[in-house]
């Protein structure tokens, strides 16, 4: 390693702790402008150039916004079309009725399984936060219910949407790594899915189970209102549309992205069909057409008023709208540590010591991962460098390396990710709080990610 690499090492953590005392101390500076300030301040430690500064963090907001906000935004559109017609009212009695109080988190792990198949982290979760909201405001107004009944039901969909995002194809961190070092998605998948049960599990229901007794977390009470049946709303849901429709309704962007991810593994590559599906699939499209499908069936069809429609749409953005800003600067955060060639330096640091190929791995990804605040580029990184190994020793099996890549990219989610600023918010948490969420469910899914790649590979070294 050279001075340099170590002046990057410092200057990375340095700014981590500095945005921590911004948010959480008496200056008590608001996360945008806090993550602005810091910014800034990377670039001048590492010697950018203004205009390149400047750069930087509007191309990592843009980015980010580009990606996650448009999909934000549709997703909060979607939620409250559901949420006024009375779909996730419906789902939610339906699961309280059919469930324990302690087996809820389980129903709900379930159901955030079957909806991280195809989805991002991100858009899985704004998908899921009307029934989480909707369970956990029921739950909450039990008397034998103590703690947080909204980290209770929210830590085991985040958990089981980690697990999915890190560890199973079609996800694009997954499949970058399977590209990157020749190897199968099938095998790759199969792993994938037994490393990623006993994740969520223990992140999941049983991480939550003991948390949630420990913490008063409660969502903004407008964006409880947004994703839950008001009064206002309760005369017109009175008659909801079949549990059947709603529920189609509020999955159609998971099955379009279903359809995608299906697609890649079946028909041929620049077919007309596999275009017509990477279309449908792209997280923005898939949820525009579900919005535009649940405004068709649940209040164009039935009758409802298309200028209330129009109105609820718009104020559906404004909880919001703080949320994709504060996400935006953790996108410029991420970018500009990026463009500061931390990565780089982890890359040098980890060539110093001489770990197992697998092992490794994990610990390139979660390195980078944790520096630049991308789980791409610790993908990326780890599975590019780790690549000539990987075709030089036919010893190694290459389907776990590139699970114990993923699980690695997991590892300690924290402020320059878009994920944690995401629950942060969404939740109204404080920084303590989302890191006792967030940042430690992520750290287990990867620690037992590495755990079972490990086992794993003592039962079935080869492929």
């Amino acid at each position: 390693m050279t001075s340099t690499d170590i002046h990057l090492l410092l200057t990375a953590l340095a700014s981590v702790l500095l945005l921590v005392a911004l948010i959480v101390s008496r200056v008590r500076m608001h996360p945008l402008v806090a993550l602005l300030v810091v910014c800034v301040g990377v670039g001048l430690a590492t010697g950018m150039e203004l205009g390149e500064i400047a750069k930087n963090i509007t191309n990592g907001a843009g980015k980010t916004l580009g990606a996650v906000g448009v999909v934000i935004a549709l997703g909060a559109m979607l939620g409250k079309i559901l949420a006024d017609a009375g779909i996730t009212e419906q789902i939610a009695n339906s699961l309280l009725r059919h469930s324990s109080d302690r087996m809820i988190p389980w129903a709900m792990t379930l159901v955030a399984f079957i909806v991280g198949i195809p989805m991002f982290f991100e858009v899985g979760l704004v998908v899921m936060l009307p029934l989480i909201f909707s369970v956990a405001r029921k739950l909450e107004g039990r008397e034998r219910f103590k703690g947080s009944a909204y980290v209770y039901v929210g830590v085991p969909v985040i958990a089981a949407l980690a697990a999915m995002h890190g560890m199973v194809p079609p996800h694009p961190g997954p499949l970058t790594a399977i590209a990157a070092l020749k190897t199968s998605v099938g095998p790759t998948m199969l792993y994938g899915f037994i490393a990623a049960l006993p994740a969520m599990v223990l992140a999941g229901p049983l991480y939550g189970a003991f948390i949630a007794p420990r913490m008063t977390t409660r969502p903004d009470q407008a964006l409880l209102d947004q994703f839950t049946l008001t009064q206002k709303h309760a005369a017109s849901a009175a008659n909801p549309p079949g549990v059947a429709l709603g529920a189609f309704a509020a999955l159609l962007p998971a099955l379009l992205m279903l359809v995608h991810a299906l697609s890649e593994t079946f028909l041929p590559k620049g077919s007309t069909l596999a275009g017509a599906a990477a279309f449908v699939g792209n997280p923005i499209i898939a949820m525009l057409l579900g919005v535009l499908f649940a405004a068709v069936a649940l209040v164009y069809a039935r009758g409802g008023d298309p200028e209330d429609l129009r109105d609820a749409m718009g104020a559906s953005l404004k909880p919001i709208a703080g949320i994709m800003l504060i996400i935006a600067g953790g996108g410029a955060f991420q970018q500009i540590l990026t463009s500061a060639k931390v990565g780089d330096a982890i890359v040098h640091l980890t060539q110093q010591f001489a770990f197992p190929p697998l092992v490794l791995g994990w610990l390139i990804a979660m390195l980078l991962s944790v520096s630049t605040g991308s789980a791409t580029v610790g993908i990326v990184g780890a599975a590019g460098l780790l690549a000539p190994l990987a075709g030089a020793d036919p010893s190694l099996n290459l389907p776990l390396l590139a699970l114990s890549i993923g699980s690695g990219s997991l590892f300690f989610n924290y402020a320059n990710h878009a994920g944690f600023w995401l629950v942060k918010e969404s939740f109204s948490m404080s920084m303590g709080e989302a890191t006792r969420t967030i940042t430690v469910v992520q750290s287990i899914v990867a620690l037992v990610g590495l755990g079972m790649v490990l086992a794993m590979n003592a039962v079935m070294p080869l492929h």
